[in-house]
């Protein structure tokens, strides 16, 4: 299926490892120019140079800490700079760490809306008019299926990244007349570092193996297994795509069934 991102130009946030990575490279394999921040410059320099020799497409990147809003703009305007337009933008970032409520400091709360709250907002801000120019637009926030069924110990997570997800659904009736969608894709236990530190975290909390965090995760899923990253990516590529013109203001768990909404 030709998902008519060939020469499309996408901006995906925290992509030096993990999901960010994998949809950088699952969009710059589908013909996207694509460019790439995080906050490591070696990191994602390397992750920049592996993604352009394996897809021959054009990577751009930068070392930024998504909480800035300046350093955001500089970006995006150089992205512009650099393709002549910013047709795609996949905003990501990292977790907060794991806590309870009691032992969750005023400043952990700060810390958690800067990082995950105005972090989208400086990408929309940056990003939407660009897209409102061209009258063509995917915006999408990685979330967590934390959004749709909380996760223990995930108090920061659970509650933050639900303020994400109300914004992203009412950008997507703002800017839907210009040819934009919004979604939020919600990802459920994926293998990746941050699923490691997390059953790390749990593991010395519990005073069980991690792997048997992990095993307990697996036998939560319906598909019986943990989800890969390039699975996850093949989704948000679908949503950056021509052939998902008329998905909007969504929110897709890519999880193997762990939640159990209906919605």
């Amino acid at each position: 299926m030709d998902l008519g991102l060939r020469g499309r130009v996408a901006i995906v946030a925290a992509a030096s490892k993990g999901l960010g990575r994998a949809v950088a490279e699952e969009l710059a394999h589908e013909g996207a120019h694509v460019a790439i921040c995080s906050r490591e410059a070696n990191s994602i320099e390397g992750t920049a140079i592996e993604i352009q020799a394996a897809t021959k497409q054009r990577v751009f990147w930068r070392a930024l800490d998504v909480k800035q809003e300046d350093a955001i703009g500089a970006f995006v305007a150089d992205v512009e700079k650099e393709f002549g337009r910013v047709d795609i933008c996949v905003t990501n970032c990292g977790g907060p760490p794991s806590n309870s409520f009691a032992d969750t400091r005023t400043e952990d709360w700060r810390a958690a809306v800067d990082q995950l709250l105005m972090s989208t907002v400086f990408f929309a801000r940056e990003t939407l008019p660009r897209m409102k120019k061209n009258n063509w637009g995917r915006f999408i926030t990685i979330t967590s299926s934390a959004v749709k069924q909380p996760v223990d110990g995930l108090l920061l997570s659970n509650s933050v990244r639900a303020a994400v997800t109300g914004l992203a659904r009412t950008l997507a009736n703002e800017y839907a007349a210009f040819g934009i969608t919004v979604n939020n894709v919600c990802p459920g236990y994926t293998r990746t570092a941050r699923l490691d530190n997390l059953a790390k975290s749990i593991s010395a909390r519990s005073n069980v193996k991690p792997e048997e965090v992990f095993a307990g995760w697996a036998h939560e899923i319906p598909a019986g297994r943990i989800g890969t990253p390039k699975e996850f990516a093949a989704v948000v590529a679908f949503l950056a795509s021509e052939r998902a013109s008329y998905v909007n203001g969504t929110s897709i768990a890519v999880d193997g069934g762990l939640v159990r909404s209906l919605l």
